[in-house]
């Protein structure tokens, strides 16, 4: 087992033990000197779940919550789950299944609802919500936001963070006012697969290097991450579960000792509340 001599987190991926990598997948991670992940829930449909009512949605995350317990027992750090409702699945709600856009709102803010549970009862640390990154029709992006903002209203009544998948883009400043607006701090809200520079909320960067490089050169708070899909029939798809440390690895080598205390000791802390130096070990 490598010792980076830091703690490490993937702000960002997913585990599939039943059809992916699962555990295997950690066990890498942990191997190269990984430490810590947050542990996103999959999208509820490739799991097998066509949810009816905000109910439903309970089935993947007590799959998640399943599979983080086990990797949190192969980790010297910690696990923890990031649970809620993928934004891409309005697209398959009005497209595929027949519901209006209005209809798919509630569905998956009811979905939301469920998720929030969990973290009430401590089980989970932080909501994923957000928007589709790709074309949709003026009614379905405003149902989108609705939906956004319904999880940040849930973030700030919990006190907790919301990671966002969103499109591509360095500049959320409206969604960190939406944020604020509601009373959660726009610190606390992750964009999720995000470049090396984001007005508004924190960035959780996506493992390249010349992101990492215009992330630790910028100085501000940022995180790092994967989005492993774990997924056998997209070997390919985004980054394995190797990558951070190998990124840390290589910011330490470019003496960016700054940048790695950064992404994973300051800024977990400010976002989440979480310690990763305390729970090393444990």
């Amino acid at each position: 087992m490598e010792d980076l001599g830091t703690p490490v987190l993937d702000n960002h991926l997913h585990l599939d033990p039943a059809n992916g990598r699962g555990i295997d997948a950690v066990r890498d991670f942990r191997r190269l000197g990984g430490t810590h992940l947050l542990v996103v829930n999959k999208p509820s449909w490739h799991l097998g779940v066509e949810a009816e009512a905000g109910e439903d949605f309970r089935a993947v995350f007590e799959e998640t919550l399943s599979v983080v317990a086990d990797a949190d027992a192969e980790l010297p750090g910690r696990a923890w789950p990031v649970l809620g409702v993928h934004p891409g699945l309005i697209t398959r709600l009005t497209d595929e299944r027949g519901f209006s856009p209005g209809e798919a709102r509630d569905l998956m803010r009811a979905g939301l609802d469920a998720a929030a549970e969990y973290v009430r009862e401590g089980d989970a640390l932080a909501l994923k919500s957000g928007r589709p990154h790709y074309e949709v029709s003026d009614a379905v992006w405003d149902a989108s936001n609705d939906v956004l903002k319904h999880a940040l209203s849930l973030g700030a009544e919990l006190d907790c963070a919301v990671q966002l998948h969103t499109e591509a883009t360095d500049d959320l400043t409206e969604v960190a006012e939406w944020a604020d607006e509601r009373g959660l701090d726009p610190e606390n809200v992750v964009k999720h697969y995000a470049g090396g520079t984001l007005a508004g909320p924190t960035p959780s960067v996506m493992s390249e290097k010349d992101r990492l490089r215009t992330a630790a050169e910028e100085g501000a708070p940022f995180l790092m991450e994967t989005d492993f899909v774990d997924d056998p029939d997209r070997p390919g798809a985004v980054m394995g579960p190797k990558t951070v440390p190998r990124r840390v690895r290589w910011l330490l080598e470019e003496g960016e000792d700054d940048a790695v205390e950064n992404a994973h000791v300051e800024t977990p802390r400010r976002v989440y509340g979480v310690d990763t130096r305390e729970t090393l070990s444990r």
